[in-house]
């Protein structure tokens, strides 16, 4: 059956000793699934979830029981306070963008503490010109670079301590960068530590890739409010669009406020059907992340058995769903990608290439064969054109999916080589 895919017996062969090597991190993958499918269940039954939250809503989008009780199944399943789940945020950075203008103002100033965000956040903060940014507004920005993977302590609490910051913004995940994605005992740590210095400070984590990986969210180690996509772990595959905003309820209310207007907030915002699709998506979750968790580690180990340098390594804990390929060579990036959109279910005919992107500063390769435009957390693989050539992997529906996807990927790739 393999042979149908034109996957070579050497790369089958290989992929079977690396499965029998990997069954005791698959068996503790199995474990957190379990635990945050409990969580989830628990939540569904503390709000009495029926069909007639289903229902959809048109036009304003007033008294949506649906909506409002989708919101807080969420906020319960991620340790917040409140919620904001809404059909109306495009993507992860839209709502991060709510969130940022939401809780900013003329004159405030915003901390990085992990280093440049995420590209497609350039213009939004002014790193990048543009007349509706945050720097448009006169909101300033600064920001402090990791140390070995790890926040810089002395550094951030010697800035708060001469600085008046009224955000810190922290990216869980690497982003196209190459350092390591931040697990929840590093972000409980220096919370507590900024804390001590600063009550009032709002600390605020894109938490994109990240939910599910392991037992516990930002929210419930002391952030203030966190912020990720609906067509990454959350959304289960299932969820075609939408983002969350979760923490503190007086935030919530005024990214509300901001993603629809003053006045009005949360209490308008038809679902247009979206609540099954939401609800649905979350119920999946869990067991979809750890599929995702599964190909990410599956493809760490083979392909560093083929003698890729890879990140983060099978064995080492994870924080996102992410795997880095790192190929220091063009080509063989370009090829990887290929392969997995030769193995995706949709468009697997076509071949991508390398292209100019909005939000972006270089040329991306992109391979995402989705049901969902950009959705990550169906098997998707790109990565920017520069040094040191990386390929971003995440997600995976299902196992075995994600692993066909990859075995086409290494195949294509290997393939390549021995035909120059």
């Amino acid at each position: 059956m393999m042979e149908e895919i034109l996957i070579s017996p050497e790369i089958l062969s290989l992929a079977k000793e690396t499965e029998n090597e990997l069954k005791p991190i698959f068996e503790k993958i199995a474990e957190q699934e379990e635990t945050n499918s409990l969580k989830v269940l628990e939540a569904f039954h503390k709000y009495h979830i029926s069909e007639s939250h289903f229902a959809s809503t048109t036009g304003y989008g007033y008294d949506d029981l649906g909506r409002d009780t989708l919101e807080k199944v969420f906020a319960t399943v991620l340790g917040s306070e409140d919620a904001l789940v809404r059909v109306q945020f495009i993507s992860g950075t839209h709502a991060l963008t709510v969130a940022l203008f939401a809780f900013l103002r003329p004159n405030d100033l915003m901390l990085s503490i992990t280093g440049k965000p995420y590209d497609t956040l350039d213009e939004v903060i002014g790193l990048v010109d543009n007349p509706s940014s945050l720097k448009a507004f006169g909101v300033k920005y600064d920001q402090i670079d990791l140390v070995d993977d790890d926040f810089d302590d002395d550094k951030i609490i010697n800035y708060l301590q001469n600085n008046k910051v009224k955000l810190i913004e922290i990216q869980r995940s690497k982003g196209y960068s190459t350092r390591k994605s931040l697990t929840i005992d590093k972000i409980e740590r220096i919370v507590k530590k900024i804390k001590a210095v600063n009550q009032d400070v709002i600390i605020m984590v894109d938490n994109c890739y990240c939910e599910f990986v392991s037992s516990k969210e930002p929210t419930e180690v002391g952030v203030d409010v966190m912020v990720g996509s609906l067509i990454k772990n959350l959304g289960g595959g299932i969820a075609p669009n939408g983002a969350y905003i979760a923490g503190r309820k007086d935030l919530i209310d005024l990214a509300s406020e901001r993603l629809t207007c003053p006045g009005e907030g949360r209490e308008v915002g038809p679902t247009l059907g979206i609540n099954k699709s939401f609800l649905q998506g979350l119920f999946f979750a869990p067991s979809v992340v750890a599929s995702s968790l599964k190909t990410a580690v599956f493809t760490s180990r083979l392909l560093e058995k083929l003698g890729y340098e890879v990140e983060p390594k099978y064995a080492e804990p994870r924080a996102d769903i992410v795997q880095n390929i790192i190929f220091h060579d063009k080509d063989k990036l370009i090829k990887y990608c290929q392969g997995i959109q030769m193995s995706s279910p949709i468009d697997s005919f076509a071949l991508p290439e390398p292209w100019d992107m909005p939000g972006y500063t270089d040329q991306v390769i992109m391979a995402a064969g989705t049901f969902t435009q950009g959705s990550s957390i169906e098997l998707s693989c790109d990565g920017p054109l520069r040094e040191p050539y990386i390929a971003y992997q995440q997600g995976g529906l299902t196992y075995s999916y994600g692993k066909l996807g990859v075995l086409k990927a290494v195949d294509n790739l290997v393939n390549s080589d021995v035909n120059k």
